[in-house]
């Protein structure tokens, strides 16, 4: 807000800064136009000026060339060429002072109009980018709705042209038909195969496996359902997922994938993949148009996880070979220890025989026989025991007794 005084009642009032600039103008057109009233008024006085100088000394001229006339006529011609000469010159001067004049309003003129024009036009081309870019987004969301109409109404034609049973078939037939189309492109050295085993009393529709080297890194449970496949109790996601839960433990898949048409009004389904890992650990609801794109997907993720998965299992089996000589360890010590109690057992069963009776004698040597014997099996036990034959089934444990020994 600018300050303004009042030159007449001397009060103060502020103006904007538009109404500001509007005062500021207007103060100088008019002291232009007095200028260029001034500068007119000046190159009139001076012509004025001029010519009653030039009529002085025309006179003049004129009083001494009538003494002279005959003798003077060509001068007079000639001063009069040059008087019109500097007449022409004067006229040209003033023509020049106002042209310039005109034209320095007319560049100020020309600026601010160039400027406005800059300033329009910076208006309209944010004003074309808004409106193109609303109708891009118009345009976009038109295009989105009518796919999503055709797509109602192909299915709405579809469910009306098939029975119940072929509409859940078909849900799984596209699926396999998809699958089918990119798998040797896509996914070469997957398994992908309709789940028959029902031992456990359920199965699911689909089952997807793949592995790298004997390694496997993904596996999938897939369940397929239209709106056809609802009852009177089952007719949302939600009430299919603790059964496809459970038919992924049971054929122990790490994810579990339901593709559904169910809730087709639903927002929260029709956005995408869908994450229900809240309700139960790494399941996911997808539309159909998503089936691939979510195999793709958690394929890519567990392929990045491979190598600690390789790691892994390479550990498993070094502690399963650990667990194999332990156990055959304890196989040992449970035959020697039943041996030698069953010796010691014999043993003072005879010394017993012997100090109870000597009519016992033959039974006694029979046990001692035996006691012989069983001593035998245990000491031939004792004696056939190896690191070789203890660490057999067991190569990671037979290689770190072959490279302790190297070490010694």
């Amino acid at each position: 807000m600018q300050e303004i005084k009042c030159p007449n009642c001397g009060k103060v009032f502020q103006v904007d800064e538009s109404g500001y600039a509007q005062i500021m103008q207007q103060v100088r057109d008019k002291e232009f136009e007095k200028e260029l009233e001034r500068r007119e008024q000046e190159i009139r006085q001076k012509k004025e000026d001029d010519l009653k100088i030039e009529r002085m000394e025309q006179e003049k001229i004129h009083s001494a060339a009538l003494a002279r006339k005959d003798s003077a006529l060509a001068e007079i011609k000639q001063e009069v060429e040059r008087l019109k000469a500097q007449l022409q010159n004067a006229q040209t001067e003033k023509k020049l002072a106002v042209t310039e004049a005109v034209q320095k309003k007319d560049q100020m003129l020309s600026d601010k109009e160039v400027e406005i024009e800059k300033l329009m036009s910076a208006l309209d081309l944010q004003k074309k980018e808004g409106e193109l870019r609303e109708n891009n987004l118009v345009e976009r969301h038109r295009d989105e709705l009518k796919l999503r109409e055709e797509e109602i109404e192909r299915l709405k034609d579809f469910k009306a042209r098939q029975s119940t049973k072929m509409v859940g078939e078909s849900l799984e037939q596209h699926c396999l038909t998809q699958f089918n189309g990119i798998r040797m492109t896509a996914f070469p050295n997957a398994y992908f195969e309709k789940d028959n085993d029902a031992k456990t009393g359920s199965k699911g529709d689909f089952i997807f496996r793949e592995s790298v080297g004997g390694t496997e890194f993904i596996s999938i449970m897939f369940e397929m359902k239209n709106e056809m496949d609802t009852t009177a109790t089952k007719h949302k996601n939600e009430d299919f997922f603790k059964e496809l839960d459970k038919d992924r433990k049971e054929k122990k898949c790490e994810y579990a994938v339901l593709v559904s048409l169910l809730e087709s009004d639903n927002e929260l389904y029709n956005n995408g993949i869908v994450d229900v890992s809240y309700r139960y650990p790494k399941m996911f609801v997808v539309r159909p148009q998503f089936f691939i794109p979510i195999i793709s997907l958690l394929r890519n993720a567990a392929l990045n996880s491979l190598e600690y998965r390789k790691k892994f299992e390479e550990i498993r089996n070094q502690q399963l070979d650990l667990y194999t000589f332990e156990e055959n360890l304890a196989q040992f010590k449970d035959g020697f220890a039943y041996s030698f109690n069953q010796a010691s057992a014999r043993f003072e069963e005879a010394i017993k025989g012997i100090d109870d009776t000597i009519s016992k004698l033959t039974k006694i040597r029979e046990n001692l026989v035996k006691s012989e014997n069983h001593l035998n099996t245990a000491n031939n036990k004792l004696e056939n025991v190896s690191i070789k034959k203890l660490t057999k089934n067991a190569p990671s444990v037979q290689a770190m007794f072959e490279k302790t020994k190297t070490e010694q």
